[in-house]
């Protein structure tokens, strides 16, 4: 069987987009875990995972946009990097002033990189699968921040776990995308 450049590229990209996607599922059902449980029992810890999530979203973008051309050919990944470093350090601003604060700025950051996760699937779509759960994911995460900042404006204070909820349904799709991606290797090899 004769392999062409093309098809070498997209499986190695589709390999990358496999681990990346496994990647942020792991991080974020440990960050899930650690606000559900010690996250609600300390401050600090609460605060530093607050401030660890969209860090290590900035973190995440930057090195899949790296493995996918560099940052001038994913747009829609570099500003979304840059949103959520200022992300990170909103919440180092808000968390001195309140939890409604924190959840505010989460609110935000949710419907900008949402719809910045959104615009990454819709440009991957032609050429990789398991796209149509990044749409999704993005779609929802737009919607989460919206809820986010309503929910900010009431008066009784949010908790971390506010944000740990929205954080299990983006694990959720990260980990459908990279079971989507593998299955659908196993199939061509099949094949």
């Amino acid at each position: 069987m004769t392999v062409h450049n093309g098809d070498l590229s997209r499986a190695s990209q589709e390999q990358w987009l496999k681990l990346y996607y496994f990647a942020r599922t792991a991080f974020s059902a440990v960050w899930v875990a650690a606000a559900f449980t010690v996250g609600q029992n300390s401050w600090v810890i609460a605060a530093v995972l607050l401030v660890a999530y969209p860090a290590w979203d900035a973190l995440a973008n930057f090195v899949d946009a790296s493995h996918s051309r560099g940052l001038g050919q994913n747009r829609t990944q570099t500003i979304n990097v840059v949103v959520s470093v200022a992300t990170t350090l909103a919440v180092v601003l808000a968390l001195e002033m309140s939890m409604n604060w924190v959840l505010g700025v989460f609110g935000v950051w949710a419907i900008l990189s949402g719809l910045l996760q959104l615009g990454t699937a819709v440009r991957r779509w032609k050429s990789y699968g398991a796209q149509w759960a990044m749409i999704l994911s993005g779609g929802q995460s737009a919607l989460a921040g919206t809820f986010f900042i309503v929910q900010a404006r009431m008066p009784m204070p949010p908790s971390i776990t506010n944000v740990a909820g929205y954080a299990a349904v983006g694990a959720l799709y990260f980990l459908v995308s990279a079971v989507w991606l593998s299955v659908s290797q196993l199939r061509r090899k099949a094949a």
